[in-house]
């Protein structure tokens, strides 16, 4: 224990007897930079290594952000073959993205290193929730290196629960949470904001986004503090990543931005815009000798990139109008459709200008339900959405290798949308499944998924409490002047090239979710306030749209969608119509060509039989019933002969339950024998007029049910 390394600290008061403690210099020394975050029993190893060198013509941040949960920090094996953590799952790719988009923007433009920041769950406490606490592990991983980094930021789960706004809830807490946002900034202003609502005002919004800043604050500054007991922090390494040439740079902008200021300015479609734009670098790139070309390409290109992006905002912030001709808060032309695909449950077209969406929903049973095996999240979902985003939607050539980072982010905003809109499992028995597939992309996908979603849940005949659309709002600023103007339903470059990319979605009571990326420090409360109001004005646009093809769901399923029935039975009963081995069940679900599934539920069973057919429907009801139904006295069966003996026969009155009918009960005449009286499979009508208490044996009566003859009937004729 003497050789341990004595290491720095620094820790939080979170108010609620707890304290978030970040210690460095004792782990993972070998990275650029490493700490651990503590909050009670959740342990988070953050790390970050950045190479010494840029690799050459790379004009961006290779920054990858990585976190993982070991199952081991919640005392579980994995469940996978391997027995071993897999690739992420998706929760892990959604920490990984709320990382990655805090901390982007607070790197130097001109850095261009491949950076990896590492994060893992090493040990977890239920009642802390890692995702709230990976902001403040990353940003203090890099506040300890000398990798060049305009921080501290931090991040922070804020909720309203009960009507008060609560920092980093507890599990348990959550339950009766109206909001929950993830928000991140910096001592001095907010740059990233996601989460879900329960249809709240803008207002209220704004109200949580200032508290958890003022808790952001707290945390940065104990970031300073971690540096400060190490000394003070490391000077930032000493980089060159950028080969530049000022008097190419002037030569480019003299040449090009007159040009690309008229394209951007002519309103034209985005594919002619683009090649209009290609073709004036083209034309000066064509113009040199080989070697020339050789030397400046690069460089031409990024001089390039950058007199596009001026003449765009400029032409915005003076004029007042977009690339495509459109006023700062004019929503794109929209059409819709329901019903597109005859064969799926549900479906909806959304087309908004140049972005569209076809959009299914599958409706299936228990046995459909996704299987969660992560650390943080085991169990079921009933509820699932999946993005697409294929190349030709953006007339590109790339191959279809699954869903990217990009795709589960987006899908998962707006899931979160969506969600809150839709009934509780009372009266929504179904399974539900949300595909959107991208036909068509310049902007706000996400968004057309969103209204996409929601037409197609009605269409489906999900009872929907009400549509849901939703907006992407954008950002141009200028430092200098102070101007800006915010942009309703942002087209592609004006997300490439602007400042803000804010998704609000809500119904026409509230928000249900959002997503906000700041990619400048210095956004103003009223900046944030302007883009919240504008958003509700666009999003009530929308809605107002899709309600002209449909406004209300439909009545009824489609009818090839199957049907679900419940019942409710004992739990002594569950074994009985599962059978030894499954073996009863199976027999139900062949013989009927149904699917059933049984849920232990408060010591009762819940039966659910799924069926696109009436008749087997009702077959599998009837079976079940019978399995479970108790023989009463007194009671009157149609049963099925089982077996016959010398003295009666045997009668199947309910699934599985026999009673005996013996030959003295079979008719008022005396029979002799049984010969021809009955063959197994007949159909008879019975009377249960006895159970045994002992035995539990049945004695069944048919005479009972015919009338009784008269003095003298049955006694044989004289001839």
């Amino acid at each position: 224990m003497t050789n341990k390394p004595k290491g720095f600290r620094s820790s939080i008061d979170m108010g609620n007897g707890k304290s978030i403690e970040i210690e460095t210099g004792i782990l993972a020394k070998q990275a650029d930079g490493s700490v651990v975050v503590k909050y009670g029993d959740t342990m988070i190893l953050a790390t970050v290594v950045s190479a010494k060198e840029a690799k050459e013509n790379v004009d961006f941040l290779p920054l990858s952000v990585d976190y993982q949960e070991k199952f081991a920090s919640v005392g579980r094996i994995p469940g996978s073959f391997h027995r071993r953590e897999a690739r992420l799952t998706d929760y892990e790719v959604l920490v990984c993205r709320i990382v990655d988009r805090a901390l982007r923007p607070l790197f130097p433009d001109n850095y261009h290193a491949d950076t990896q920041v590492n994060l893992m769950l090493m040990s977890s406490d239920k009642n802390f929730p890692p995702d709230c606490l990976v902001g403040l592990a990353a940003s203090s991983a890099l506040m300890v290196s000398d990798i060049p980094f305009l921080g501290p930021i931090s991040e922070v789960r804020v909720a309203k629960i009960n009507g008060k706004l609560v920092i980093n809830p507890t599990e348990s807490e959550m339950e009766n949470s109206t909001m929950e946002l993830i928000v991140s900034g910096t001592e001095h202003d907010i740059n990233m904001v996601e989460g879900e609502c329960d249809e709240i005002a803008e207002a209220e919004m704004l109200e949580a986004i200032k508290f958890a800043h003022e808790a952001i604050k707290i945390q940065c500054k104990a970031q300073w503090a971690l540096c400060e007991a190490m000394g003070g922090r490391k000077p930032a390494r000493e980089y060159n990543h950028e080969k530049n040439d000022e008097a190419l740079k002037q030569k480019i902008w003299d040449l090009t931005y007159d040009r690309v200021y008229q394209v951007a300015k002519s309103g034209a479609p985005k594919s002619v815009r683009t090649e209009a734009f290609k073709a004036i670098i083209k034309e000066y790139l064509d113009s040199l000798t080989p070697e020339e070309l050789l030397e400046q390409e690069f460089m031409a290109k990024r001089y390039y990139h950058d007199v596009e992006k001026e003449a765009m905002r400029k032409m915005i912030l003076d004029e007042q109008i977009r690339l495509d001709g459109r006023k700062l808060d004019e929503v794109r032309p929209i059409w819709t459709e329901v019903g597109y695909l005859p064969a799926a449950h549900g479906s909806a077209i959304f087309s908004r200008g140049e972005t569209q969406s076809i959009t299914t929903v599958t409706l299936g049973g228990k046995l459909d339900e996704q299987l969660l095996d992560a650390p943080m999240l085991a169990g079921y979902s009933r509820l699932m959405l999946h993005y697409n985003f294929p190349a030709f939607s953006t007339g590109e050539v790339r191959p279809n290798r699954g869903p990217g980072r990009r795709e589960i982010g987006h899908g998962n905003l707006a899931l979160r949308g969506l969600k809150k809109a839709l009934p509780g499992d009372d009266e929504n028995p179904y399974v539900i499944r949300i595909v959107s597939d991208i036909l068509e992309s310049n902007g706000s996908s996400s968004m057309a998924t969103v209204c996409a979603g929601s037409l197609a849940l009605m269409d489906a005949g999900i009872k929907v409490k009400s549509g849901v659309s939703g907006v992407a709002m954008g950002l141009i600023s200028d430092e200098k002047s102070g101007k800006y103007s915010i942009l309703t339903d942002i087209l592609g470059d004006e997300d490439h090239l602007g400042d803000m990319d804010f998704k609000v979605i809500g119904t026409a009571k509230g928000i249900t979710a959002c997503q906000m990326d700041i990619k400048i420090n210095g956004l103003r409360w009223e900046m944030l306030e302007q883009a919240l109001e504008q958003a509700r004005k666009g999003r009530t646009h929308i809605l107002n749209e899709m309600n002209k093809t449909m406004d209300q769901p439909n009545t009824d399923y489609k009818p090839h969608t199957p049907r679900i029935e419940r019942i409710t039975i004992d739990k002594d009963q569950i074994g009985a119509v599962i059978g030894p081995g499954g073996k009863v069940i199976q027999g139900i679900q062949k013989d009927t060509n149904t699917t059933i599934s049984i849920t232990e539920v408060d010591n009762a069973g819940i039966v659910e039989i799924l069926s696109a057919n009436k008749e087997n429907m009702t077959q599998a009801l009837r079976i079940i019933k019978g399995i479970v139904a108790v023989p009463e006295v007194g009671e009157v069966y149609e049963g099925k002969v089982k077996s016959i003996v010398e003295f009666g026969a045997f009668v199947e009155i309910l699934p599985g339950k026999d009673g005996l009918l013996h030959i003295s009960e079979i008719d008022w005449k005396r029979i002799p024998k049984m010969d021809g009286i009955f063959k197994e499979g007949d159909m008879v009508k019975v009377k249960l007029v006895e159970i045994d208490k002992k035995t539990g044996k049945l004695r069944l009566s048919r005479k009972a049910l015919l009338p009784k003859p008269g003095p003298e009937e049955g006694k044989p004729q004289q001839s």
